[in-house]
């Protein structure tokens, strides 16, 4: 006879991946931000950005007919497949499933022609994972098999390529000259459905709503209205002279449709991205070695501030923006002539630069303005920056680092150890401890060097108590017994 009690089990087990299956399906068709940008063809075949030239600047429209004609040739419908792993309920418990599947998943959504000669922007998200990868165009209706030139997960952009030519590219708008109140249009393929366009207003700018899933990830949407939902990824944000000021990427909903607010990515991080892919098949992102954050509206009063600045959180040791005399709780005022208006702004300026490009940055100090020039550096010698000192541990599988002077200071300690790179699945991570925790005391002792903690960590039996901070300076203390 069965046991009732392992029905009930079983029954409410089922219950609760049924529910997290349908809480990843709602932030997965959830997730579309937007932007634009154009790129033009020259006569040496050289593709380049420009703005107000291509197809959307003939006769440039007055009005949402225009606007819709001009741009709708140059939205693409985009169709994937990719393997899938089919779970049955066993899989909740062991990692070998015995009764497990495998499948083909076919999903939808939009993209923009940018040059002539079949370079296609759209969303990462949009084509990741995918096996096959079918571009259909809106007129004539004819397929391509595309193939992705290249990714880049911290904007959530990716670059397709068909083998096509004379193909309508949209043209780009200048982005930082989009105005909030403006009129724009969504250009897109929602629910499967072709060549659709919908009106809005530009409701905000510099949005940051925390969807990028990356350790350097670049937020600062364009907000509007217009009717954006599941398939509009990708897809165009317009203004009323058909020009590209962005690509839909997101939606804030709580049923996974259009509720009144989606993002757009601007078309001018678009520009660099788009450019950086054709040219070398990754994005070139730019280091300035600091963390800026926001300042309190108390803060704006006291420093006189009438818009919005940013302050220094954090330096990285030894990089670009200590090395050019800048403190942690210095206040930026100006990225080269503009007035830094929040965080997403900033991130944004900086996502248009290359490495061993110069920021110019205004800052206030004692009620003065002075201006620092930081050379940005790349991703390779930020993470060696970031990596300083640290050791591997492939038995706990995590790297200990050594905090530095600013850290130790930050935090209040006199020593600790920062644990980065977590390998899910190993001895750290089952511990429980989590990206960047600093441990102050293992088993009631104080380490500061990394490879006395590792000894100590993995030669440990019996009873363990680990007492440190989160990456945000919070306390918390875990005791457990070990093997």
């Amino acid at each position: 006879m069965i046991n009732s009690k392992r029905i009930l089990v079983f029954a409410a087990a089922t219950s609760i991946v049924s529910g997290f299956l349908g809480a990843w399906m709602f932030q997965v068709i959830s997730r579309r931000p937007s932007d634009g940008l154009q790129i033009a063809q020259m006569g040496n075949g050289t593709p380049i950005f420009s703005a107000g030239t291509g197809v959307g600047a003939i006769n440039a429209p007055a009005g949402f007919q225009e606007a819709s004609a001009v741009s709708t040739p140059s939205v693409v419908f985009i169709k994937t497949l990719s393997t899938v792993e089919y779970n049955s309920p066993l899989g909740m418990f062991w990692d070998f499933d015995p009764f497990g599947s495998r499948g083909q998943a076919s999903s939808t959504g939009s993209g923009v022609i940018v040059s002539q000669d079949g370079y296609i922007v759209t969303n990462n998200h949009v084509i990741q994972g995918a096996n096959s990868i079918t571009v259909v165009l809106n007129k004539p209706k004819k397929e391509y098999i595309a193939k992705v030139v290249g990714t880049d997960p911290s904007s959530d952009l990716a670059v397709l390529k068909i083998e096509a030519s004379g193909l309508p590219a949209i043209s780009f708008a200048n982005s930082d000259e989009v105005n909030v109140g403006e009129w724009v249009l969504a250009v897109g393929n929602p629910f499967n459905l072709n060549s659709t366009v919908t009106a809005g207003i530009v409701s905000a700018k510099g949005r940051n709503i925390n969807i990028v899933k990356n350790q350097f990830p670049i937020e600062s949407f364009i907000q509007t209205d217009a009717a954006i939902n599941p398939g509009n990824s990708g897809g165009a944000l317009v203004n009323t002279k058909g020009q590209l000021v962005g690509i839909n990427t997101a939606i804030q909903s709580n049923t996974g449709s259009y509720t009144g607010y989606g993002f757009a990515i601007p078309a001018n991080i678009v520009r660099k991205v788009v450019q950086d892919l054709m040219d070398k098949g990754e994005v070139l992102r730019a280091f300035s070695g600091m963390q800026v954050g926001e300042l309190s509206s108390e803060e704006l009063k006291v420093l006189g501030l009438e818009t919005n600045a940013v302050k220094v959180v954090d330096l990285v040791e030894g990089g670009p923006a200590e090395k050019s005399g800048l403190k942690v709780g210095d206040v930026l005022v100006k990225i080269g002539a503009q007035k830094i208006d929040g965080k997403p702004m900033f991130d944004e300026h900086l996502a248009y630069l290359r490495p061993s490009n110069v920021l110019n940055l205004t800052v206030l100090k004692d009620g003065k303005e002075s201006g620092v020039n930081i050379t940005l550096i790349n991703k390779e010698e930020n993470t060696a920056l970031l990596m300083k000192g640290a050791v591997n541990s492939k038995l706990l599988g995590a790297d200990f680092q050594p905090l530095s002077s600013g850290d130790l200071k930050k935090f209040g300690l006199t020593s600790g150890i920062r644990l980065i790179n977590i390998q899910r699945g190993k001895f750290i991570s089952q511990m429980g401890l989590g990206e960047g925790f600093v441990v102050v005391k293992f088993n009631g002792k104080v380490y500061s060097e990394p490879e006395d903690l590792i000894s100590a960590m993995e030669s440990a039996r019996g009873r363990i108590e680990v007492i440190g901070k989160d990456r945000n300076g919070n306390n918390q203390s875990y005791s457990f017994y070990g093997y």
